[in-house]
């Protein structure tokens, strides 16, 4: 019996075949490709609209591409009372968001630290606006400003807009804001306070500061709630216009390209708010390099560096 001389080509191969090694990298990174295609599904629109402010429509009707131009960026405003609108819009979100996140903030804090009677109900109380469909929301806040009959509530108006986009942020804002507050570490202000701080600077040096994430990231949701909504404000506007409300009285006869050159802008504005808070916190929460402590002893001293007083 001879024996048998195993030549290279007769060796069993010890590497998988490509459809195996094809089959690990998709289970690897399975969940980085369903991200980049979740974000990208998110993310198409905003895209679309951002393409469609370069475009150079032949009439007023901006839904199917002519070509690129930049007239639109070079005069955002061109509509007549484009400007108007926005501005009432831009105003109404950043009160209603201050007023919003300012009560939304303090409530969060009172139902996470204290039990008392109707806490229950309370939180039960906080949902309803935002489990309410909007169309019920806004006829019910128009059957109370109707209700009520008198200015400044009735006809409805800029302050009736302000009021309704404050009630329905101030759930969000609580529901963000308490999502902060339950991963706290209550010992950080009892250390304060065993070192002499009273509540007040306790709250603005030790707490402020570590459920700011929380509040900025309510405030920026309350913002974006605000200046898009368009169901509840056209029940409580009456004879005022908002940027939505405009949009949706020139659908009709053709949006002009100038309301997703302000479309773009407002998404460039809120992702560059995220970006310098995130940066900021970041900065912030990044632990001090250490102090480089030179060793006296350790250090050479030359002839030439001494002085004539240290030679006297």
């Amino acid at each position: 019996m001879s024996d048998t001389v195993l030549t290279p080509a007769a060796l069993p191969s010890s590497r998988p075949s490509t459809a195996v090694r094809a089959g690990r990298y998709m289970r690897d990174h399975a969940i980085y490709v369903y991200t980049a295609f979740a974000i990208f599904y998110l993310m198409l629109p905003v895209l679309v609209m951002a393409l469609f402010s370069f475009n150079n429509p032949p009439g007023k009707s901006n839904v199917a591409w002519h070509e690129f131009s930049l007239d639109a960026w070079l005069n955002p405003f061109g509509v007549p009372g484009l400007a108007d609108v926005v501005w009432t819009s831009v105003t109404i979100a950043l009160l209603s968001t201050i007023v919003a996140t300012a009560l939304g903030t303090l409530i969060a804090l009172a139902l996470v630290r204290y039990k008392f009677r109707g806490s229950a109900t309370t939180n039960t109380l906080i949902f309803l606006p935002m489990a309410t469909p909007e169309l019920v929301l806004g006829a019910s806040l128009l059957t109370m400003f109707v209700a009520i009959g008198n200015p400044p509530f009735f006809p409805t108006n800029y302050l009736t807009i302000l009021i309704a986009h404050i009630m329905f942020n101030i759930s969000f804002v609580v529901v963000t804001v308490r999502a902060r507050l339950y991963g706290f570490d209550r010992h950080l202000e009892e250390a304060a306070m065993d070192l002499g701080a009273n509540e007040w600077t306790t709250f603005w040096k030790v707490t402020f500061p570590l459920i700011l994430p929380g509040i900025l990231a309510a405030a920026l949701l309350a913002f974006s709630l605000s200046i898009d909504d368009y169901v509840i404000t056209s029940f409580t506007a009456g004879r005022t216009s908002t940027f939505p409300i405009f949009i949706w009285g020139s659908a009709r006869i053709g949006v002009p390209v100038q309301v997703n050159v302000i479309g773009t802008i407002f998404f460039l504005t809120a992702v560059g708010f995220v970006i310098v808070s995130t940066y900021l916190q970041g900065r912030a929460n990044r632990p001090p390099k250490p102090e480089k402590h030179v060793d006296a002893a350790a250090t050479p001293v030359t002839d030439h560096a001494l002085t004539p007083a240290a030679e006297a």
